[in-house]
């Protein structure tokens, strides 16, 4: 990879420069998110040499990410630098970049970098793991008006609008408006959904008390909508149903079985009728990166590559796919898009890449270990299922915060938010309340 960066000009608008093959085999692996860290990780002793190629530089712990957008924290805390496993693991090398394009047949792919043209690089085995991007269901201009949370700049983007709508609130005199300003909402009840209509309940009746003369936050409208005849529609109904009154004691409005048909900058049409609202926020649905149709593989409608049992992609030896990214069926029931899915897969592909490079015969296929579902609603509540195991309430709370700090990607990670919850907690006050100023025009 050094000849790479050593070959390329970066006076020439496109540059493709062809990585030589090492003496090793070469691993690239796309994505550095929970299913790639996890493969590369599970290399770390492999005689390989790995490359791993994100358009970011950095690792996100997107459970949290809901708690950026609602400034309980603030970016730093949640994600990671991905080079630093650089410094841990030596037989990776880190590319930010963006893919553009894989050859299978070749066995190349092209990845795309800032400002130093396109890089070729061959591959013996190739990892897709590049995850999810909010699904506006074939109606992408609702994004303009209605952000999703899958990112730190979407998170940041959500801070900026929440907190921004209560200045403008307190700037204007027109009534009608500011009631637009004060009212939030919501696209889809599912567990990101659930978190963030929490979460921002008690930023507006706790955090933001007395901060306004003009104002009072706490009389604003949360309205959590959902096409579906319920929230957390993954849970057991029982589970959901008590989910639905914890959040109305939030002061949360649920409306379920409403579809939403227009999102423009007054707010939403849904079931008919109009909801004035300057903050829309999409939590509905979710489809797979351009990537995987890049390997000229079936995929379905969300744009998740078919595998077969192994992870890999059918009649593409070498060549896996994993995480979000990858339609995983086990039981005769899709592996559910969740963080520890991506992580049990990507270390087992890192895993079985291993044996196969000691020429051993892998014989065990892919098999997904439940280790339950659970969602936090607000403080002091969450809710945990596993089988017959169906919980929830402060002692739930309590195992969904310990799972979480721990599961945080560096120790300077787990420490800062241990530190920010517990001054929350007390406090009632969120360190994070900042509304990025404009770029000026000279």
């Amino acid at each position: 990879m050094s000849a790479i960066l050593a070959e390329t000009r970066p006076d020439e608008a496109h540059v493709v420069v062809e990585a030589p093959r090492p003496e090793r085999k070469r691993v690239v692996i796309v994505g550095g998110g929970f299913a790639g860290i996890a493969a590369a990780h599970a290399l770390r002793h492999a005689d390989v040499e790995i490359v791993l190629i994100d358009r970011r530089n950095h690792h996100i712990f997107q459970p949290l990410l809901y708690q950026v957008a609602t400034a309980v924290l603030s970016p730093a805390e949640i994600a990671a630098p991905i080079r630093q496993i650089e410094v841990k693991q030596r037989n990776v090398t880190v590319l930010l970049g963006e893919v553009t394009g894989i050859d299978v047949a070749s066995r190349t792919i092209e990845a795309s970098s800032p400002g130093a043209g396109v890089h070729k690089i061959a591959f013996d085995y190739l990892v897709v793991a590049t995850g999810m991007r909010p699904s506006y269901f074939g109606h992408d201009e609702f994004a303009r008006y209605a952000p999703g949370l899958k990112s730190l700049n979407d998170a940041e983007t959500i801070r900026a609008k929440i907190l921004g709508a209560f200045e403008l609130a307190a700037a204007t005199e027109d009534e009608a408006e500011r009631a637009r300003q004060m009212t939030f909402v919501l696209v889809g009840a599912g567990p990101t959904g659930v978190e963030l209509a929490g979460s921002l309940a008690h930023l507006v009746k706790v955090t933001l008390r007395g901060n306004f003369r003009r104002i009072d936050p706490s009389k604003s409208d949360i309205i959590l909508l959902d096409a579906g005849k319920r929230v957390l529609p993954t849970f057991a109904e029982s589970v959901s149903r008590k989910v639905a009154q914890r959040l109305e004691k939030l002061g949360v409005k649920v409306v379920t079985d409403v579809k939403v048909e227009t999102v423009d900058n007054q707010g939403v049409i849904a079931g008919g009728s109009r909801i004035p609202s300057a903050t829309v926020l999409w939590t509905a649905g979710v489809a797979a990166s351009p990537i995987p149709r890049m390997l000229g593989t079936k995929t379905d409608r969300a744009g998740r590559a078919f595998v077969d049992p192994f992870l890999r992609v059918l009649d593409a030896p070498g060549v896996f796919v994993v995480g979000d990214a990858a339609s995983v069926i086990q039981n005769e029931h899709p592996v559910p898009g969740v963080a520890q899915a991506a992580i049990q897969e990507g270390r087992y592909v890192g895993r079985l890449i291993a044996k196969e490079l000691k020429g051993r015969e892998i014989k065990r296929p892919f098999r997904y270990f439940d280790k339950g579902n659970m969602a936090v609603v607000g403080k002091n509540y969450a809710v945990l299922e596993r089988g017959w195991l169906r919980t929830g309430g402060f002692l739930t709370w309590l195992v969904w915060a310990f799972v979480h700090v721990l599961s945080l990607p560096q120790l300077q990670n787990r420490l800062r938010v241990q530190h920010q919850w517990v001054w929350s907690y007390f406090t009632g006050q969120r360190s994070s309340r900042l509304i990025p100023e404009p770029p000026r025009t000279i």
